[in-house]
């Protein structure tokens, strides 16, 4: 549509996080404001005319963004720096990154009232020197009440005027502006799509295909795996099941007392692994991976099958349900040593209750 400039004016992207939604608005904007576009149905940009070196640097006049902000009576513009440069590094850009990017720490992101009023303001300005206006809204659901006041301008925006709205959760963007945008979903990459992307992005294979596996659809998640070398946690999470197995308070000291040193990032990443092998037990446990779905290295599928005897359901639940404490108790920046040696403590004993059932019994 955007090729034959027959583009509605109101377009609203679904993605889930990290999957492309704004590296895909982004493409359309490059698209729309191309001065020489490429192929048999112009649907390329063509990359080197004068706009397409604007927007490759997110700096085309008739560009415009609006996007979650700290303060309450602030709007895109001052940050506009940091978010090209977030651009320029990641396009693939989650909520949190950017919010933590621009100092938010633990205060909430918004997109104002004074933003609403700026982004009105842009958009009855004429246009510079493109083809199009446009305006890429990031995250709108963080517009709250305050969408109310652009309702006016994306229903009847001035001529040539495209509204680009990027979102990942549509339950919380109000109805009044979902009735008045076109609705896209776009579908995340799969684990072959995300590992080319790392292997063209300079990334060994094998670590890329690894990451590509617990990304789940989630390119920037990919990319921080890769980059943190969080891929080696299968080996330190099969060393931890079985000191926790064991009950070996010594291992268990020594590998709390590693795990520890590893930062917190690598510690989120590592529960997070932990949370992808445990989903992928209990798919091994239903469907004995006849059909290949089981996403697991070979050698974490050998050790998940020894583990299948041992773990019935209940005792998944609650071992997952300590994990998901544990990251949660890691973004609080709890001690790793106490926490750590905590779960691993918990977690043997539920590994030990049929034996200890079977004791009882006899």
């Amino acid at each position: 549509m955007a090729a034959e400039d027959r583009l509605p004016h109101a377009n609203l992207l679904l993605a889930p996080p990290g999957a492309g939604g704004l590296a895909g608005a982004l493409s359309i904007a490059t698209l729309l404001l191309c001065e020489n576009r490429q192929g048999e149905n112009k649907n390329t940009a063509c990359g080197t005319c004068r706009a397409c070196r604007k927007t490759q640097k997110y700096v085309h006049p008739d560009l415009h963004f609006a996007f979650p902000t700290i303060g309450s009576k602030t709007n895109s513009d001052p940050f506009l720096p940091q978010w090209r440069e977030a651009l320029l590094e990641a396009p693939y850009l989650e909520a949190n990154d950017w919010l933590q990017r621009i100092g938010a720490e633990n205060k909430q992101g918004n997109i104002t009232r004074d933003a609403c009023a700026n982004i009105v303001r842009k958009l009855n300005l004429k246009i510079f020197e493109g083809r199009y206006k446009i305006m890429l809204i990031w995250l709108p659901e963080y517009l709250g009440n305050e969408g109310n006041r652009l309702l006016k301008m994306i229903e009847e925006p001035p001529d040539k005027t495209i509204f680009l709205l990027v979102t990942e959760r549509l339950e919380l963007i109000l109805n009044t502006i979902l009735s008045r945008c076109q609705l896209t979903k776009l579908s995340p990459p799969d684990a072959e799509e995300i590992t080319a992307g790392l292997v063209a992005a300079g990334f060994p294979a094998e670590q890329a295909a690894a990451a590509a596996r617990l990304a789940s659809g989630n390119y920037n998640l990919a990319i921080s795996l890769v980059e943190n070398e969080a891929v080696d946690h299968g080996p330190r999470f099969l060393t931890w099941m079985r000191a926790c197995f064991q009950g070996s308070a010594a291992a268990l000291t020594v590998w709390t007392e590693e795990f520890a040193k590893i930062g917190r990032e690598n510690q989120k990443h590592f529960l997070r692994y932990a949370l992808h092998f445990w989903r992928e037990f209990l798919l091994l446990g239903i469907t004995d991976n006849a059909n290949g779905d089981v996403r697991l290295p070979e050698n974490e599928l050998k050790s998940a099958r020894k583990l299948l005897p041992l773990v019935d359901h209940d005792q998944l639940a609650e071992i997952t349900t300590i994990i998901s404490e544990c990251t949660e108790y890691v973004e609080r920046n709890a001690n790793p040593k106490i926490l750590f040696l905590d779960a691993g403590i918990r977690i043997h004993q539920i590994l030990r209750q049929p034996r200890l059932r079977a004791q009882a019994a006899s």
